[in-house]
């Protein structure tokens, strides 16, 4: 292998895929924001508004990102046919990852929404179109995480409204070693075969907006979940497949701007089609898996600027600012009813709404520092994550490498989070794409 030919990426940290995740999680916080009652910035959001419109797409870049993800981290580990051992180890690594800060918002929320219930006659506690069941059955499918997996429609199954997203991310993770049986068969197809498929898997969800610009019917979620997280594993089978050579990279960051203009354009015809109304907009799925694709190929351009220390950190608290920012805004929409000095409209409230904001990723990167990261690290070494260094024994003669420190990649994200596979390339590859150790 010489200095002009790389593998291409086979586990660890991508930087500019990190950086991605803040970029989809504040889309979808600004979505979820500019529902604040009043008008008070209403100039300054109607320029942005086939974005801010679109914001809830964000949940199926998520979806894309972590199906790339978790396929370049586990494909190899789980092998052709996963054993118990490894499908133990994979699900309790997503548990540690997922879990802790997710029990933490939704416990907390829902004692506010007890709260609230004693204080409204109208029965309007959460601010989404069916109103949740808060009582211990209900709880409990809230902590396991599966309390979409019955419902045709997300509205009202999650007391943290955005979580539905996380109970539909779980499941993936639930059927992933079922996934692994295809994915494994189709490792060294042409990567303009997994290519197509990765593009393909959207197909179905960008017809249905372009059609009806109505992406929300029964059992849509699951037709999101799906899509996403096969698009983005085929599109980890298609990077896996291309040498990364300077050439390579110079059309990879040319192909990711080129993405991120189609993004735009079909989000500004999609405004145009709807006249303000509908979501035909969300053709631009079919752009994601490219722009991923291409962003895990270049260190050049985009890939550069979103591997910044600033985005990177971003995405690594994304998932925590993607479960903070709903109870944070929920609080104070209805502070603002209850108190006549920040009710909307009002002087004060125009202040403390953009502090809102800004108090909202400050949480989030409390919550990272101080929760979601000390949890993961210490559930991780109780639990069976710890087995898969044990499940297969080295060969004679191979030396053990000493124990490495862990770093955090995020996460899906909405959702999913970088899990290192053990590295096989040798050291021009590492001098060509750094990796830092991560763990989901």
């Amino acid at each position: 292998m010489t200095a002009a030919s790389q593998t291409p990426p086979t586990g660890g940290e991508i930087r500019s895929l990190t950086g991605l995740r803040i970029v989809a999680a504040l889309w979808v916080v600004v979505f979820h924001f500019s529902f604040t009652p009043g008008d008070t910035y209403a100039d300054l959001w109607e320029p942005l508004q086939p974005v801010v419109r679109t914001g809830a797409l964000g949940v199926d870049l998520f979806y894309v990102l972590s199906g790339f993800v978790i396929t370049l981290t586990y494909l190899d580990k789980m092998g052709r046919r996963p054993s118990p051992r490894r499908m133990l180890s994979f699900w309790w690594a997503r548990v540690c990852r997922i879990w802790p800060v997710y029990v933490v918002v939704t416990t907390l929320f829902g004692a506010w929404l007890l709260y609230k219930a004693t204080q409204v006659t109208d029965g309007f506690v959460a601010y989404q179109l069916e109103q949740p069941d808060v009582d211990v059955w209900h709880y409990l499918q809230q902590l396991l995480m599966v309390q979409l997996w019955d419902q045709p429609f997300f509205d009202g199954s999650s007391w943290v409204g955005a979580a539905w997203s996380i109970s539909a991310e779980w499941l993936a993770y639930v059927l992933f070693p079922v996934a692994v049986l295809l994915l494994w068969r189709l490792r060294s197809a042409p990567a303009v075969v997994t290519g197509a498929l990765a593009v393909g898997a959207m197909v179905p969800l960008a017809y249905v907006c372009f059609t009806t610009g109505e992406p929300y019917f029964a059992w849509s979620w699951a037709l999101r979940i799906g899509a996403g997280f096969l698009a983005g594993a085929f599109t980890c089978l298609a990077v896996r497949r291309i040498s990364v050579t300077p050439r390579v990279e110079r059309i990879a960051a040319g192909v990711a701007v080129l993405a991120v203009v189609e993004i735009l354009v079909g989000l500004w015809w999609g405004e145009w089609r709807g006249q303000g109304e509908g979501e035909y907009g969300g053709v631009v799925v079919l752009a994601f898996p490219v722009l991923v694709g291409s962003l895990a190929l270049s260190r050049q351009g985009l890939s550069r600027v979103l591997s910044t220390g600033p985005m990177v950190h971003g995405g690594r608290i994304s998932y925590s600012l993607y479960l903070v920012h709903i109870p944070v805004f929920e609080i104070f929409w209805t502070s603002m009813g209850w108190t006549p000095s920040i009710a909307p409209g009002s002087g004060l409230a125009g202040f403390l709404i953009p502090q809102v904001l800004l108090f909202t990723v400050l949480l989030a990167h409390l919550s990272y520092r101080y929760l979601e990261e000390p949890a993961r690290l210490f559930l991780r070494h109780r639990g069976p994550g710890r087995w898969a260094r044990a499940d297969r024994p080295a060969r004679p003669g191979t030396p053990v490498p000493p124990p490495r420190a862990e770093q955090p990649a995020e996460v899906p994200a909405p959702a999913a989070a970088l899990v290192p596979a053990p590295a096989r390339a040798g050291a021009a590859r590492t001098a060509r794409h750094p990796r830092s150790r991560v763990d989901a």
